[in-house]
């Protein structure tokens, strides 16, 4: 792993803060496939499985929430800790695993295929999910979709979606290891305010100082 140089943040003034920079989590691509899955998923549900008796629906459901939702909390949290950003990311890629095995389950049950590379429609399907990460783009065929379409829909966000978590979570990791919690940031912002507060004080002396030295040599211009 690379050493990595720990961003302190500021205040307008200067003085260093202990918390890290703030992740704009809606403007994650992973996050806004987790969107599109998790809708997808509730359109899904409500076209092709049984609304009473089944408690495959709840389950899936479930999983698409806690796959977005976790990357909600965990992004938010991770301002001030790597612990619990690390922890809810990889719960969100645990019941995204889980989704996406729903999903295999299904067609597997149903006697339909999981399309694959090479497959014609796996390509366009591919190319389709990789440019179009936002809901808006997969909504207006929730009620179009064939059950086969909209499983290998969901199967392609969910790898996506599983790549660029197992990514982030890689990289989070290095960050703690080289950059510390919150504990060693709220330590370097300290020391660092008392840094800075001593070559401040360090300035205003030799500032003082030569003041001095130019008040005495008009003093004496003057006695001479």
């Amino acid at each position: 792993m690379t050493n990595r140089k720990q961003v302190q943040l500021q205040y307008r003034e200067g003085r260093p803060s202990a918390l890290r920079k703030a992740t704009v989590w809606q403007e994650l691509n992973y996050y806004k496939r987790s969107e599109a899955l998790y809708q997808l998923t509730v359109a899904f549900c409500r076209r092709f499985l049984p609304k009473f008796g089944d408690r495959t629906v709840d389950q899936m459901v479930q999983a698409a929430r806690s796959t977005k939702q976790n990357i909600v909390e965990g992004h938010s949290d991770g301002q001030t800790s790597f612990e619990s950003e690390i922890k809810l990311l990889g719960i969100a890629r645990g019941s995204n695993q889980e989704l996406l095995s729903d999903y295999t389950d299904y067609l597997a049950s149903h006697g339909l295929k999981e399309w694959k590379g090479g497959n014609p429609r796996f390509d366009a399907l591919h190319r389709f999910c990789r440019d179009n990460p936002s809901l808006d783009a997969y909504a207006p065929f929730f009620d179009k979709w064939s059950d086969d379409e909209m499983a290998n829909c969901a199967i392609c966000l969910a790898h996506m979606i599983d790549k660029a978590l197992t990514t982030t979570l890689a990289r989070k990791d290095e960050e703690f290891v080289t950059q510390g919690g919150i504990r060693e940031r709220m330590t370097a912002a300290r020391l660092g305010y008392r840094t800075d507060q001593r070559n401040r004080l360090a300035a205003l002396e030799a500032e003082n100082a030569a003041l001095k030295a130019e008040v005495a040599a008009l003093k004496a211009k003057i006695a001479g």
